[in-house]
């Protein structure tokens, strides 16, 4: 099932606040997945209130091993998520018996000009234990502009599949001169089995 803020009551926590001062940080909403949950998806509060939104994720588990998280963009409130994207991706991994530490740009991790999902999880895909999660940052600037590309940034830190720590970093921007209203989480293959979502907006 869709986890979408506005119609799941029951597992959003946050409340709407008037607009903060300039630097400060403003929650405007959270979404808890309910352990079943296709993707997390928010589809209002990211409008001209504010010229920065952060959304961050909190131990966003995954029901099947070796799961690859993704992301992607809306121009009409969710209806559908397939914004135009170029991206750049790079990440640092390391494994916890202390073998396998690398840093490397990831060619087949970013897009070009493509609609499809964007990549969270490179080098490793996230593991499914209990102990496992991914927690991430993301960064979109100025998204209700009708003039300029909409420029993201999206850093990640997931425990991976064989026991990897990965830290993945994907900067990029959505190609197109519409209101960026909508953002989805999902997983390649299964579902997310917990773990929150909370969208500021930044003064």
């Amino acid at each position: 099932m869709s986890g979408i803020v506005a119609q799941n009551v029951g597992r959003n926590s946050g409340l709407i606040k008037a607009a903060a001062a300039s630097g400060e940080w403003t929650l405007i909403s959270t979404l808890t997945s309910d352990g079943s949950d296709a993707d997390l998806s928010i589809t209002s509060g990211i409008d001209s209130t504010y010229d920065v939104y952060c959304l961050k994720l909190f131990n966003i588990h995954a029901e099947t091993d070796t799961a690859e998280a993704r992301f992607n963009l809306s121009d009409d409130g969710g209806s559908s998520y397939d914004v135009t994207k170029t991206t750049s991706a790079f990440y640092g991994t390391h494994k916890e018996s202390g073998t396998d530490a690398e840093l490397l740009y990831e060619g087949g991790g970013d897009l070009a000009q493509g609609t499809g999902t964007q990549r969270m999880t490179l080098a490793t895909t996230i593991g499914a234990d209990a102990d496992q999660s991914l927690s991430a940052e993301f960064y979109l600037f100025a998204p209700s502009s009708t003039t300029f590309v909409k420029h993201f940034l999206y850093r990640g830190q997931h425990s991976g599949a064989s026991d990897y720590c990965t830290n993945t970093f994907v900067p990029g921007y959505a190609n197109t001169t519409s209101a960026i209203n909508a953002i989805q989480f999902s997983f390649d293959s299964g579902e997310i089995q917990g773990g929150s979502i909370s969208l500021y907006g930044i003064g």
